[in-house]
């Protein structure tokens, strides 16, 4: 029903599947990975300092009920999964639920509860391509520094024969990150800020929307699925479909709003700020130093594009990061016309790729 590879400390990969029902998978996923799951739990400041006081305030019950009855009305699967991983683990169901809706309860906390070790935004950067000459997309994964060895691939089989894999945060749905399914579909996401007056209490979380997206049919679907999503906050969603050799930037926002933009032979560079979609959003310094730097850097080859993700140039806001706050977990690099996901581990401009996933097939590599 599942089984590991890669045992140690770098990124493991647990594949689970068939199952009866999404709670097992859950289940098997949460009872694998229960030591990493309570490592990020005790680690995570975010939780312990501002997340759990407020679930404790009688005050907050209205925000966490509504997420939570939203969510499962909408997903009755995934909210299983979510229940099986907290059974599977054995922790408290309110810590995996808090984590997992992360991001919509920060922004609507108390403003004194969030003066001291406010969350930091999930800065990634992704350069997108698809050119004559080459079909790329490339993708920094960046989080808090605590999330560092706190992350696992999931490799998961359904008895319909659907099969996906994703890159997951510890204790979270698969994948607040990156993924791609059997049916050729894939994608990478990057966080925006919205303004909280965009943001809707108690709608639709991202972690359930992504979830969703890992069983998208094709890239059609995907934008159907992110249409009807009624998200609480918003998000950046790059689309891949590797039959069709296109990439799209979808960016989103609450009250049903979203925006997609087609990427062509110009390369596109997507941090953490809205560019397409007409948002009041937070003016994030960082995504504005990372885009500009992005702006100059060549980008006329997969050298060039991997060149570009291990920049450390700006000391202050560098596109890969090594801490002291936000670190580069990985990088993906999904390349439409070998049809593969390669993920590296540590900086890309001179680190070996430590997996390589054929997107046409459901076999996978580990280089030497």
């Amino acid at each position: 029903m599942g089984s590991s590879s890669r045992e140690g400390n770098g990124l493991e990969m647990f594949e689970v599947g068939p199952c009866e029902d999404s709670y097992e998978m859950g289940f098997l996923v949460g009872e694998r990975f229960s030591n990493l799951i309570r490592s990020r739990l005790a680690r995570d400041l975010i939780l312990q300092h501002q997340l759990l006081p407020f679930a404790q305030n009688p005050q907050s019950q209205p925000l966490i009920q509504m997420l939570s009855d939203a969510n499962r009305k909408k997903f009755p699967r995934f909210w299983d999964e979510l229940l099986g991983t907290a059974q599977g683990s054995g922790v408290p169901l309110l810590e995996i639920i808090l984590l997992n809706f992360r991001k919509e309860i920060l922004p609507l906390l108390p403003k004194t509860a969030i003066q001291t070790n406010a969350d930091t935004p999930d800065d990634c950067s992704d350069v997108l391509v698809v050119s004559d000459s080459m079909a790329i997309a490339a993708h920094n994964e960046d989080a808090n520094v605590a999330l560092l060895g706190h992350t696992y691939l999931i490799r998961a089989t359904y008895s319909n024969g659907l099969s996906f894999t994703a890159y997951t945060y510890a204790g979270e749905l698969p994948s607040c990150a990156f993924g791609f399914n059997s049916h050729g579909l894939a994608f990478t996401l990057n966080s925006v800020p919205p303004s909280e007056d965009e943001i809707v209490a108690g709608g639709i979380g991202r972690n359930f929307i992504s979830r969703d997206l890992l069983e998208a049919t094709s890239i059609d679907d995907a934008l159907s699925r992110i249409n009807s999503s009624e998200a609480s906050v918003g998000h950046s969603y790059n689309l891949i479909d590797i039959g069709a050799r296109k990439i799209l930037n979808v960016e989103t926002a609450s009250r049903n709003r979203v925006s997609s933009q087609e990427v062509g032979a110009m390369p596109f560079f997507h941090a953490n700020m809205y560019l397409h979609l007409q948002v009041q959003q937070v003016q994030d310094e960082n995504s504005i130093s990372r885009q500009k730097r992005a702006a100059w850097l060549p980008k006329q080859s997969k050298k060039d594009i991997l060149s570009l993700l291990g920049d450390k140039n700006d000391s202050k806001y560098p596109i890969y990061m090594t801490g002291p706050t936000l670190y580069t977990l990985c990088t993906a690099v999904i390349d439409l016309d070998e049809q593969t996901l390669s993920i590296i581990e540590g900086n890309p401009k001179k680190s070996e790729v430590s997996f390589v996933f054929s997107m046409s097939s459901k076999e996978f590599k580990m280089p030497k």
